[in-house]
């Protein structure tokens, strides 16, 4: 008997665009308030500093903007779990683009409100099933989305990595989302059914080659929280530091997945 398929996740489409306006709002604020030193301080992204950070996260999310000025493309080419895969090859045209609009735009929160006041006349005037010409390829707009939300979060987390004691908050739903998509992308790069990855409270995913789980408890299990997890498969945070820093359990032969991360760089 052939494996059974695994069921492909679906995001809600109005609890997705809600999760973005509200992670992008919890961005402006805390922008809002920052002093001239502040935006200077340095990240964990190469040499940009933290106001080249937040131009990029006003870039990430008229990344649909700019889709929806091309014309819409005949059918889907990938699926939105594909689309972590993608984003490497892009880091120069990323980093070029971001630089111009840090320069572009002086006054951040302006930036950030012209940012969010367009792209929801855009979601008003677009159904979410418009497909989108995207970097990654062509998928619809209400799956466009979730990657938007996995943008947001992830760059909160760099924000509050640069800046001590800013502590951004994460929307609930935007961290569901982030969690699951890139679970579900470890899923994809490494299929099977001998290993468990869990991360409550939003994800649990079998992945790896080998004897499958069916029942019980599973011989090779890894868990972690959710930000830790969002650190490892973004690159932010190696295996065997989150293993010896206690940020991650991993029990059985297969549990170390290492060798798999990160998922997105």
């Amino acid at each position: 008997m052939p494996p059974a398929k695994k069921r492909v996740r679906s995001h809600d489409p109005v609890k997705t665009r809600a999760a973005v306006f509200a992670q992008l709002a919890h961005v402006r604020e805390a922008a809002r308030g920052l002093a001239p030193e502040q935006l200077a301080l340095p990240t964990r992204l190469g040499d940009w500093t933290v106001r080249d950070l937040i131009a990029h996260i006003g870039m990430a999310v008229t990344a649909v903007h700019r889709a929806l000025e091309l014309p819409a493309p005949p059918k889907p080419t990938v699926t939105v779990v594909e689309w972590p895969f993608s984003t490497g090859r892009r880091a120069a045209d990323i980093d070029a683009f971001t630089r111009g609009l840090t320069d572009a735009h002086p006054d951040l929160d302006a930036y950030l409100a012209d940012v969010d006041h367009s792209l929801r006349a855009l979601l008003d005037e677009h159904p979410g099933s418009r497909l989108l010409d995207t970097s990654a390829g062509a998928l619809p707009l209400a799956d466009y989305l979730v990657t938007r939300a996995l943008e947001l979060v992830v760059h909160t987390d760099d924000l509050n990595a640069a800046v001590p004691g800013l502590d951004v908050p994460y929307d609930r739903q935007a961290l569901a989302a982030t969690t699951r998509l890139l679970a579900d992308a470890l899923a994809v790069k490494a299929p099977g059914g001998s290993t468990e990855v869990r991360v409550p409270p939003y994800a649990v995913v079998q992945c790896v080659e080998g004897p499958r789980h069916t029942r019980g408890t599973p011989p090779n299990v890894v868990e972690t929280d959710p930000l830790t997890w969002i650190r490892l498969a973004t690159g932010r945070l190696t295996w065997p530091d989150a293993l010896s820093g206690a940020k991650v359990s991993a029990s059985g032969e297969r549990a170390d997945i290492g060798g798999l991360l990160p998922v997105m760089s």
